[in-house]
């Protein structure tokens, strides 16, 4: 059930098709879900022990005709490996310590094992949802900071895209130490920390914003303003401008840069127009073609990493001029950055998806094993699958998660590799009146040959860790473990050792209380081709990549979609309830047929229920 497969489950559903979603874990959003740290440590002890499941059906294959055949599918996730985590708090016994649970909770739809807040966490952080316009949000013009456009209109369905806006914390002054946090602390506090296993923002210009609005899904979800970028430079965490408004009032900047700067910037928002400006440098390096353009040392080590943030040594001047394009481009819709945030983390988008499912008639099974896909010989086609209670089910099309094919359908496929670590942090890595920040920052390669790592952290208005904690999430492509690749980039933004590294305050780091490395597979980049004996009927769906947005899960889910229905609409709007006209006549007979049929008949089986025209099932 993660994001490609739920966005395909949701547009089947939309188009009137009969959907069953099962996944074999027993909570929603596969590599994509979110976990309170009590789930997380679970998550943790079963990838790290890695036993298979049980086997509930042996003679599973004595349901295969002489006219058909069994592609096995995988009974082990393999798609996480090298999991370590670490406790560098004041590791105080939590023994018999456990969540604090005798709150009522508020209940959140789906069970990523965290999806539940308390009270006293909202009266911490109060949300009040308010509407964003087309263009910006209330109080801000595109690009500039200033005042709303006056006479600018709103469009209806804009309007459902909200933002959580939280009242910051009273400011704290910087000479005020932070508030010592313990292991059982966490561990008591366990249910406000909603911690993704994949970092990811959403851009507010981006394909899966446009996805929310168009379907209608972004009702099920509140988002929060990415509040700032960060540039990590010469050993100093600084903050980078971005808007118009930024740029001028930035006190880091001399007039001659942010006139550099604001030249540079008006240039690659219509580069297209000027060919012969960037042409002859075309298939060089980004980071070669800003030192052409008498950009000051900083200004290119900003627009390089924090706007672009393309590779120094991979990304080309195309590459980084599409990039600071879309950048530009997002900034204003929503906020003085490109980015917008869920609360309670990315897991909650896959459930959005899969509550529109459900809606419109989609059935859904966790803790689902399936056995294998079952091939008719003759046509080449699967027609059904085995799950691990022995029942064959039937369907016209079949949707899997590539984590679930067996190795011996993967011979061929080459798989990359990303890099993740999740910290608990006492502290911002820059400390400013508000405590409420969201912030991105890209740390370049710490050597030569090492990738730059994207540093998403997080504040406890996000509803995804406890007051007076910040959550950091790390991500760069793989190139040894996640702890090799990551921990000198950690040595280099925050303090492990649990004492004053330094008397002055300003240089402080932030303690690390927590924190957990793992590697996680990247079957974004692979051709259904290069599967072996998949039938046509059969579509793959990768998990997460290492790409900051979500571009690559809507592109696959649509392109899916599109191949098994060519002629529906991709995931169009749900009708109003108020829209929906019944016809009085019909009612009457209508009810009492259906309570009719369910006093005469028995229920019918798996297979005669998810059988026949246009079932389609979703495996993640």
């Amino acid at each position: 059930s993660g994001l490609p497969e739920s966005i395909v489950a949701a547009a089947c559903a939309r188009s009137g098709q009969r959907v069953l979603h099962v996944d074999s874990r027993n909570y929603y959003g596969g590599n994509w879900a979110s976990f309170s740290f009590s789930g997380l440590l679970s998550w943790i002890k079963e990838n790290q022990q890695k036993t298979d499941l049980s086997d509930e059906c042996e003679d599973w294959r004595k349901l295969i005709l002489e006219d058909e055949e069994a592609i096995p599918l995988s009974r082990k996730d393999k798609t996480i490996q090298h999991v370590e985590d670490f406790c560098f708090g004041d590791q105080d016994s939590a023994e018999g310590v456990e969540e604090a649970g005798a709150l009522p909770k508020l209940p959140v739809f789906g069970a990523s094992g965290a999806q539940e807040v308390s009270p006293g966490l909202e009266k911490e952080c109060p949300a009040v949802q308010s509407h964003c316009p087309e263009s910006e949000p209330a109080g801000a013009t595109e690009g500039s900071g200033a005042g709303p456009t006056p006479g600018a209109e709103t469009s209806p369905a804009e309007s459902l895209l909200q933002l959580g806006h939280v009242e910051a914390a009273p400011a704290e002054t910087t000479s005020q130490e932070p508030k010592k946090i313990t292991y059982s602390q966490i561990v008591r506090e366990g249910r406000r920390f909603n911690i993704d296993l994949v970092s990811k923002l959403l851009f507010s210009r981006g394909l899966l914003i446009d996805l929310l609005i168009k379907s209608n899904v972004s009702r099920y979800a509140e988002f929060k303003n990415a509040t700032r970028i960060l540039a990590f430079r010469e050993g100093k965490v600084e903050q980078v401008p971005c808007s118009r408004a930024d740029v001028f009032n930035s006190k880091q900047l001399t007039m001659v840069e942010k006139r550099m700067l604001m030249k540079f910037l008006t240039f690659c928002l219509d580069y297209e127009q000027h060919p012969e400006e960037y042409q002859e440098h075309e298939s060089s390096m980004f980071a070669q073609f800003l030192q052409t353009r008498q950009l000051t040392p900083s200004l290119q080590h900003f627009i390089l990493h924090s706007i672009a943030m393309v590779s120094e040594t991979r990304g080309t001047t195309l590459e980084g001029l599409q990039a600071t394009k879309k950048f530009l481009q997002c900034l204003g819709r929503y906020g003085n950055t490109p980015f917008l945030f869920p609360l309670y983390g990315q897991g909650e988008i896959p459930q959005c998806f899969c509550r529109l499912c459900a809606v419109f008639g989609g059935i859904y099974c966790l803790r689902h094993p399936v056995r294998c896909l079952v091939v008719d010989r003759a046509s080449g086609r699967c027609k059904a699958i085995v799950d691990h209670f022995g029942q064959r089910i039937s369907a016209n099309y079949f949707i899997v998660e590539d984590s679930y094919l067996s190795e011996s359908t993967c011979t061929n496929v080459c798989y990359r590799q990303i890099s993740r670590a999740v910290l608990i942090t006492d502290q911002s890595v820059l400390n400013t009146d508000s405590e409420q920040q969201v912030s991105l920052m890209t740390v370049p390669p710490v050597a030569l040959g090492s990738p730059a790592v994207c540093a998403v952290e997080l504040c406890s208005s996000t509803m995804t860790c406890m007051k007076d904690t910040y959550l950091v999430h790390l991500t760069c492509p793989s190139t040894q473990t996640a702890r090799e690749d990551l921990e000198p980039v950690v040595q280099k933004l925050f303090n492990l050792n649990g004492e004053k590294e330094t008397e002055n305050e300003e240089l402080e780091k932030p303690r690390v209380l927590w924190a957990v490395y793992f590697n996680m597979r990247d079957s974004s980049g692979v051709e259904k081709d290069s599967y072996d004996g998949l039938p046509s009927n059969v579509y793959v769906c990768s998990g997460p990549d290492s790409a900051l947005g979500n571009d690559c899960a809507v592109k696959q889910a649509e392109t899916i979609f599109q191949a098994m229905f060519p002629t529906e609409e991709f995931c169009p709007p749900p009708p109003n309830p108020e829209d929906i006209i019944y016809d009085e006549n019909e009612i009457e007979p209508e009810e009492s047929a259906l309570s009719n049929s369910a006093e005469a008949k028995p229920e019918s089986s798996a297979e005669e229920s998810n059988s026949g025209e246009g079932a389609a099932v979703t495996k993640e």
